[in-house]
Formats: structure tokens, sequence, C-alpha cells
């Protein structure tokens, strides 16, 4: 399923997604939003709202930070164990 990370470089939350990402080795594309809210068109288009992270799996748009990461650990880090 193909993962969608809407994020912008300085934000806290989306570098904890980020390295949450990295640390489940979860292949995603990343998508460097503006800076000025309102300009987020695409951020507004997926999620109905400005903020990030938004993370989109498949049909699945998540907007929280904590749901993202529990969404991921649930998802991928479980993937992880059953592989290892």
């Amino acid at each position: 399923m193909p993962i969608t990370l809407y994020h912008v470089s300085w934000c806290p939350d989306c570098d904890v997604v980020r390295q949450k990402l990295a640390d489940l080795q979860v292949d995603y594309e990343p998508i460097l939003v503006p800076d000025i809210r309102p300009l987020r068109k695409i951020v507004h288009e997926v999620s109905g709202q400005y903020y990030v992270p938004v993370l989109k799996a498949g049909d699945r748009v998540l907007t929280e930070t904590e749901d993202i990461l529990d969404y991921l650990d649930k998802t991928y880090g479980q993937e992880r164990i059953a592989d290892s």
C-alpha cells in the first residue's frame, strides 16, 4: 500500500513521524508542503485541514501525530516482528 507523508521541514511532530517511518523501515513518499498554512492546498485536499503531519496510507488519512504513530506501530511494527 503506498504511503505519503505531508510535512514541513521544521515541524517537531513531522520529525517524530519521519523517524518512526525510518525506524520501521517503511517506504513512503515525502511531500514537503509550504510553511504557510493557507498555502497547503494539497494537505487540505487530502485531509480537510491545513495542519501537518498528515499521513495517507491507501484510503486512510491520519492527521494527528499520536494516531499516525499508533497506526505505524500496529501496522508495520507487528509486521517487522513477524518477519524476524
